[in-house]
C-alpha cells in the first residue's frame, strides 16, 4: 500500500469524524442569527481543511531536511489536538443518535399519548439532544484548552521528586549517598533551549554525589543533540556521571539510506555520550568507590518486552559477586521483572522509558495514566521484596510537545542503611 495512499486514506477518516461531530455545532448554533452560524461553521471547517492541508503539503511537497524536526512536530501536534478532543466529544454525539434511532423505532410499535400544555419550567428546560451536544462541545474545548496549556506550561514545569531507599547491605560509607536521575531527554523534540537549561540548573544545585542517565538522549538520530551538549555537559557529581541507551538511541525507527549510516549513527551517539561527560555502560560496570568502600553500578544496553532486547544481562552482571550493593541502570522497567527480580542480586534498578505517557493524574498518593495498562512499573518507586525499582517519568517528551498531569522529572534518590 502506497504513502500516498494511506495518507490520503488517513485524511478522509478524520474529515469524516469531523462532518459527524459537526451535528454538535448545528445544535449549538440552532437560536442564532444567519451570519452567526456562518461564521462558526466557516471557522468550524477552515480548522480541519488548513491543518490537514498543511500536514498533507509538508509529507508531499517539501524536502524532510528543508522543515526542522520541531517544525514537523508541532504541525503534526497542531492537527492531532483538535481530533483528540473530537474523539473525547464522540461518545455524546453517539449517545444522541442512539437515543432518537431506538426512539424511531419505537414509534412504529408505540403511539405516546397527547403531551399536556408544557409549563413555565419545562419550557425553561434544555431538551436532552441539546444537552448532550453542549456537553459534547464542552468536553471538546476544555479538551484543547487542556493539551494547549500542557505544551505552554507542562513540557518544560519540571519537578524534582526525592525517594529515600533503605537498603541492608549498605556500607557505611554510602548512608546518605545521593544520586540525581534523568531519564528520557529526547533532545529532539526540545523547543525551549532556555527552559532545558534552567531543568539542568535546578539538578546541579540539588548538588548529588551520583548521576545516572537511564537512555534515550535522542529521539532518533544523534544530531539531534549537538545543540545540547554544552547544557548537559554542566552537571557534576564527584562520584561520576553514567549512563545507559534507550530503545530510540539505536535509530530504529527512522529510514536510514543504509545500514552503515545507522551504525555510524549509534557511534556518533556514543561520541555524544563522551563529549557530555558521560561513562556510557554498554552491558559494563564499573565500581563506585568511598573511603575504601565500594558499591557495584551496572548497565544494560536496552532490553524492554516488546521492543529491542540489546542487552546482555549476564554479561554486565560479570565479575560483580564481591559487591554488597548493586545498582543496575536499565531503560525499560519491563526488564526488571523479566530478568532481575528473584532472578539476580541488584538491589536497586533505575529506569525511564514510559514517560508517565506524559498525560494523567496525580494527587497526593494516587496517580494515573494510561501507562498502567502498558506497564506495571510505570512511575515512581516499586518493591518486591528486598529489591527494589525506580521509574523516572522523563526529562522530556516525544511525539506531543508537552505533559498535562505527568510532568518532567528531575530525580534524586537518597540510599540510607536499613
Amino acid at each position: 500500500m502506497s504513502r500516498f495512499f494511506v495518507i490520503l486514506v488517513t485524511a478522509g477518516i478524520f474529515l469524516l469524524l469531523d462532518l459527524y461531530v459537526f451535528q454538535a455545532v448545528k445544535v449549538f448554533t440552532r437560536g442564532s442569527s444567519p451570519d452567526t452560524r456562518r461564521l462558526v461553521y466557516g471557522i468550524y471547517w477552515a480548522v480541519p481543511v488548513v491543518s490537514l492541508g498543511v500536514w498533507i503539503v509538508t509529507q508531499f511537497l517539501i524536502a524532510p531536511d528543508a522543515i526542522s524536526r520541531a517544525t514537523r512536530q508541532f504541525v503534526w501536534t497542531a492537527m492531532l489536538i483538535p481530533y483528540f478532543a473530537k474523539l473525547f466529544m464522540l461518545p455524546f454525539v453517539l449517545i444522541d443518535d442512539f437515543v432518537r434511532f431506538f426512539r424511531w423505532v419505537a414509534s412504529f410499535f408505540y403511539q405516546p399519548s397527547p403531551s399536556p400544555e408544557p409549563s413555565a419550567v419545562t419550557d425553561a428546560a434544555i431538551p436532552r439532544s441539546e444537552f448532550l451536544m453542549k456537553t459534547a462541545l464542552a468536553v471538546g474545548g476544555t479538551t484543547v484548552a487542556g493539551f494547549a496549556y500542557g505544551i505552554i506550561s507542562g513540557a518544560h514545569d519540571y519537578r524534582i521528586r526525592r525517594v529515600q531507599i533503605p537498603l541492608k547491605n549498605l556500607p557505611k560509607a554510602f548512608d546518605g549517598l545521593r544520586i540525581a536521575q534523568l531519564s528520557d531527554i529526547h533532545s529532539g523534540s526540545f523547543f525551549n533551549k532556555t527552559a532545558v537549561k534552567g531543568g539542568v540548573e535546578m539538578l546541579m544545585a540539588e548538588k548529588p554525589d551520583l548521576f545516572l542517565f537511564t537512555g534515550d538522549l535522542v529521539n532518533n538520530t544523534a544530531d539531534e543533540v549537538k545543540n545540547y551538549v554544552d547544557i548537559f555537559s554542566k552537571i557534576k557529581a564527584p562520584l561520576g556521571k553514567f549512563s545507559v541507551l534507550g530503545n530510540h538511541d539505536y535509530g530504529d525507527y527512522y529510514q536510514w539510506p543504509s545500514a552503515e549510516a545507522k551504525r555510524q549513527n549509534l557511534k556518533d551517539l556514543i561520541e555524544a555520550h563522551r563529549l557530555i561527560g558521560w561513562d556510557l555502560l554498554l552491558d559494563q560496570h564499573r565500581a563506585i568507590k568511598v573511603d575504601n568502600e565500594a558499591i557495584g553500578l551496572i548497565g544494560i544496553q536496552n532490553w524492554g518486552v516488546g521492543f529491542a532486547q540489546y542487552g546482555d544481562f549476564n554479561k554486565a552482571l560479570r565479575n560483580t559477586d564481591d559487591f554488597p550493593v548493586k545498582l543496575l541502570l536499565s531503560h525499560d522497567p519491563s526488564h526488571w521483572n523479566a530478568q532481575v527480580t528473584a532472578k539476580s542480586d541488584i538491589d536497586v534498578a533505575f529506569a525511564g522509558h514510559t514517560h508517565g505517557m506524559q498525560f494523567g493524574v496525580e494527587l497526593g498518593d494516587f496517580k494515573w495514566s494510561p501507562a498502567q495498562y502498558r506497564y506495571k512499573q510505570w512511575a515512581g518507586l516499586y518493591q518486591q521484596g528486598e529489591q527494589f525499582l525506580y521509574v523516572n517519568r522523563g526529562f522530556g517528551y516525544l511525539g506531543y510537545p508537552g505533559r498535562v498531569g505527568i510532568l518532567p522529572e528531575i530525580t534524586i534518590v537518597e540510599l540510607v542503611k536499613a
